[in-house]
């Protein structure tokens, strides 16, 4: 089965959606790997993984590393027909957002890397835990990722920085909830894991090229 290549996530989302309410693939069961829909589809492995992550985001399929991808419920009348749908007034807002946290976290990761203490690394641990333990939960997953964000900016002694993101963060919760519909669980994990080993060894320009990378990332991805 081959798809059109307009629109390619919101097609895997429906032939997601598709197998699931039509007990095709029964709840508790495994769905088909990445590589396997990919060869199914005919479309990019990220785009599977990306409609892969809109269904955990929302609780429907669970992934377990290892393992494999699992289906939770077969009630999806949340999802909604665009799961990973945004306006022009969102798509604008978490642009600049993006852009700010860029320049902004990007020294903030050089200057908490020369100063971590180890109070900073065992919260960075303990933050990063909780999104491990959160993934498939949008919301707490989010919480957990601004945490371990705003200690980087703590760990610079910097009030300002830290006052600063803390604001932007609050401010942006929404734009956050969706970039983590967008995006989904996998970025984070990685990311997180490598910066705080860059920060441990106290490698501030390894952490400055993560952060930047990180924060870049995000933005080619919404384009």
């Amino acid at each position: 089965m081959y798809i059109l290549k307009t629109n390619i996530t919101q097609q895997v989302i429906e032939y997601l959606k598709k197998n699931i309410e039509n007990g095709t693939w029964p709840v508790g069961g495994k769905i088909p790997s990445e590589n396997k829909l990919t060869e199914i589809l005919g479309v990019s492995r990220s785009s599977i993984r990306v409609a892969i992550q809109q269904f955990i985001a929302l609780d429907v399929l669970q992934s377990i590393h290892g393992k494999g991808t699992f289906i939770r419920t077969n009630n999806i009348m949340g999802v909604g027909k665009n799961l990973n749908a945004i306006d022009e007034a969102d798509y604008n807002d978490i642009s600049q957002v993006l852009q700010f946290r860029r320049i902004i976290e990007t020294e903030s990761a050089y200057i908490a890397a020369q100063q971590a203490s180890n109070e900073t690394i065992n919260n960075l641990k303990f933050y990063l835990k909780n999104m491990k333990n959160s993934i498939g939960q949008s919301e707490e997953f989010v919480k957990q990722d601004m945490l371990f964000h705003e200690e980087i900016c703590h760990a610079t002694g910097n009030r300002l920085l830290e006052n600063c993101l803390k604001e932007v963060f609050q401010k942006t919760a929404k734009n956050h909830k969706q970039m983590n519909g967008l995006f989904g669980y996998n970025d984070g994990i990685y990311f997180h894991t490598l910066l705080l080993k860059a920060i441990q060894a106290k490698d501030a320009k390894k952490a400055k090229s993560l952060m930047k990378e990180h924060m870049q990332q995000a933005i080619d991805r919404l384009k």
